[in-house]
């Protein structure tokens, strides 16, 4: 099986092929946020340099939020369009989810944050067992820095990893008051191979959806929305 994955969640735009048994291709921009311009023709790119085609493909994942409004549009036409034209399922993979399985079999939890703006985080807790299977122990929520600290306060026995574009922003506050925190710096971006790795095991598990219903999570709505007459 192989599966196209695209996370334009962020600032960065990523994608990946990915199959059972590895990882065949990858593609990351962590530049600017040009994701309607760069997306497609680095996709392209991709599968040219790796040999493959789109038709090739068995099913498309997409990164489905949260994070930036316009970048998850982006990302999500795109793949509606390719599953459409090709007839091929779709897997949808939470933006907080594929960040945390960039650390498989990480001691202690994984604690992705992502800037949501007006001093808040999108955020989610995991922890990985011994065979690198991941649960989720927070929900994908969207918290004040100080409520996120109270949470983490109870997972502080062990080593906490914080990964997404929230670190350089929340990294001192959180790390102060709970020493425990670690992170990896080249592994605290968006990875559109961790995305894909985990719609491999749902797409094998039947866990996909057609073009038409895949969804967008944006877990609250834009200010625009919130302060619309």
């Amino acid at each position: 099986m192989k599966i196209l994955a695209v996370d334009t969640s962020t600032i960065v735009a990523t994608a990946a092929v990915v199959s059972e048994e590895k990882l065949i291709c990858e593609t990351v921009v962590n530049y600017k946020k040009k994701h309607s311009e760069k997306l497609l023709p680095a996709i392209d790119h991709m599968l040219a340099d790796a040999g493959l085609t789109i038709q090739e493909m068995d099913a498309f994942a997409i990164v489905s939020g949260p994070g930036s409004f316009t970048g998850l549009r982006i990302g999500m036409a795109t793949v509606k369009g390719f599953a459409q034209a090709l007839n091929k399922p779709v897997v949808t993979v939470s933006t907080l989810e594929a960040l945390a399985y960039n650390l498989p079999y990480a001691s202690g939890v994984v604690c992705p944050i992502l800037d949501a703006q007006r001093d808040q985080v999108y955020t989610g807790i995991y922890r990985f067992d011994l065979q690198g299977e991941m649960t989720c122990e927070l929900e994908d929520s969207v918290m004040s820095a100080s409520e996120l600290m109270g949470i983490l306060e109870n997972y502080a026995d062990a080593p906490i990893y914080l990964l997404g574009d929230g670190v350089p922003r929340f990294y001192d506050t959180i790390a102060e008051a709970i020493p425990v925190i670690k992170v990896l710096p080249h592994l605290s971006m968006n990875r559109a191979s961790s995305a894909g790795m985990l719609a491999v095991k749902r797409a094998l598990a039947g866990e996909t959806t057609d073009y038409k219903s895949a969804e967008l999570t944006y877990i609250r709505p834009s200010y625009a929305e919130e302060h619309k007459q």
